[in-house]
């Protein structure tokens, strides 16, 4: 997993945490929180877990009995996380969803957002997932539709690669927003052993505060910097001027609504 798509290092955490986790992952991470509130006891294993959007909701809405691991496999992201949420119901811990360092049947439910789609083998994560699983357990995880489905991510990702037209930047149609056939999905979750599959479209709508705050955020706060980087490093700031002044003409320069879309995926261990 250790690709370009999955290095969020240096200043990116703090970034994606104050810029893009409330835009984008907080209302999501509410949403798969309350799908798990029926938890009771026992342990709640969390997939890139981030800087913690996710693990911060589990704490709201499950029982104090249920314990959380959070996992990532970017030791950064892990730490930016633990200063957002902790406790004694909470463990961090770095591990590869591909290879992960627990026992068979040791976790009552399993938990991802936004994250499968860094895994570079996926039937194998979910194999892993399974494996983890005590029977009747459940894996809830989302992924985000279609980047056409997310026009505010959409008109970044053309903005930026009207910077670069020989070799436009992919970052977000490849990856963020490219795993989304939910037939696939479900294929490749029955594949691994799962059943009881089910795969449901979830709109939610955000307030963005400002085009310049939503330039910064993608294009600084994640990935998407590295290829910018990679192609003009002395470039970053003209280049996120650049993702402003699309977002502006489309979105107005002050706040506005972010229309989202992504799919949950539900699905159990016999």
């Amino acid at each position: 997993m250790a690709t370009a798509d999955a290095v969020f290092t240096g200043s990116i955490p703090a970034i994606y945490e104050e810029y893009l986790v409330p835009l984008l992952f907080e209302p999501y991470a509410e949403d798969i929180a309350q799908r798990l509130a029926d938890v009771r006891t026992g342990v709640v294993l969390e997939l890139a877990a981030g800087t913690g959007a996710v693990t911060r909701a589990l704490l709201k809405a499950l029982a104090p009995a249920v314990r959380i691991i959070a996992t990532d496999l970017n030791e950064a992201m892990l730490r930016q996380g633990e200063t957002h949420a902790n406790g004694a119901s909470v463990t961090w811990q770095q591990a590869d969803a591909q290879k992960l360092p627990f026992e068979d049947a040791t976790v009552d439910a399993v938990v991802c957002q936004f994250g499968v789609m860094f895994m570079p083998d996926k039937l194998l994560a979910y194999r892993e997932a399974l494996r983890v699983l005590r029977p009747g357990g459940r894996y809830v995880f989302n992924v985000w539709g279609s980047l056409q489905d997310n026009e505010m991510s959409d008109v970044v990702t053309r903005a930026v690669a009207s910077v670069f037209p020989q070799d436009p930047p992919r970052f977000f149609a490849r990856t963020p927003f490219g795993y989304h056939d939910a037939d696939v999905i479900r294929h490749e979750l029955a594949s691994a052993g799962f059943a009881d599959i089910e795969i449901e479209t979830v709109d939610k709508v955000s307030r963005a505060p400002s085009a310049a705050h939503v330039a910064l955020g993608l294009c600084k706060g994640t990935p998407l910097r590295g290829e910018i980087e990679a192609r003009a490093a002395a470039r970053l700031d003209e280049v996120t001027d650049v993702a402003a002044e699309a977002l502006t003409a489309r979105f107005g320069a002050s706040a506005f609504d972010n229309c989202m879309r992504a799919k949950v995926a539900t699905a159990y261990r016999r």
